[in-house]
């Protein structure tokens, strides 16, 4: 309809680090009133030295006005994130890992006069952990429950395959706002709306240091591939990117838009 009113998201990739954190503090606002943005999302497991959350890194979201945080493969990677599960009404955890997880398996989040519904998946493609249930199955039975509250609904599907990743969006096209992947750091280019009118992009992208490999130290990785030894990874420093999905989208949960937003920050 002619006129009706439309709402945006941020969608911002897997933030590595505090070279992350740096880009993401200081491209974050501008863009945020560049682009007229009413609801942020960010994927905070890698914030916390590459691996994980903490206490401080989801106060540094809050602080910064991000109104859901999505994780992943790496939810334990720091052990404040039971406690942060528990009591952050704001912090979506992988809704298909085993019973007995701390933390919700989806949130509802206020924005505008709205309710925004945030599902945060695991994929199971090369990703070596057994105990997950099936992410399509899991989907398709907290969408029916999720929307008796909103129509509006986002998932990050936070996997390594894109097949999975599309097979997934094609499962869920017209029950849900937008499919978007997570976990690769590399930004994709088939940002589209399907054709039932869930918005979809491979993967978002991360934001950290551009002179890396997906955020950690080039020479570490290589190594690794060299040598086949398994060394901890240090994040990398300097010139930044800042990968997001900015997403349209109406009252009723269709998706209007998709692009995807890169940002070249300085963070030395």
């Amino acid at each position: 309809m002619s006129g009706e009113k439309t709402y945006k998201a941020l969608i911002v990739g897997d933030v590595v680090g505090k070279c992350g954190r740096a880009a993401f503090e200081k491209a974050l606002p501008e863009l945020q009133w560049q682009l007229d943005v009413d609801f942020t999302l960010v994927n905070g497991e890698n914030t916390s030295n590459g691996r994980g959350l903490n206490r401080k890194g989801f106060d540094f979201y809050r602080d910064l006005g991000v109104d859901a945080v999505t994780l992943g493969n790496h939810l334990y990677g720091n052990r404040e994130i039971t406690g942060l599960l528990e009591k952050e009404e704001r912090l979506a955890r992988p809704a298909n890992l085993p019973p007995g997880t701390p933390g919700a398996p989806y949130r509802i989040v206020p924005c505008c006069e709205l309710k925004i519904a945030v599902l945060n998946l695991l994929g199971r493609v090369y990703m070596n952990m057994p105990a997950l249930d099936c992410p399509f199955r899991r989907a398709e039975e907290l969408i029916r429950e999720i929307r008796a509250v909103t129509p509006i609904v986002l998932v990050d599907f936070h996997a390594e395959a894109t097949s999975e990743k599309l097979a997934l969006a094609r499962f869920l096209d017209g029950r849900v706002t937008a499919v978007f992947g997570t976990h690769t750091h590399v930004q994709t280019s088939d940002a589209r709306i399907l054709p039932r009118g869930t918005a979809y992009l491979s993967d978002v992208g991360m934001t950290g240091a551009y002179e890396s490999i997906l955020g950690v130290e080039s020479e570490q990785v290589i190594n690794r591939f060299l040598t086949g030894r398994a060394e901890p990874f240090q994040v990398a420093a300097g010139l930044a990117e800042f990968d997001a999905l900015l997403l349209e989208f109406d009252a009723a949960g269709r998706a209007l838009r998709a692009e995807t937003i890169r940002r070249m920050v300085r963070t030395d």
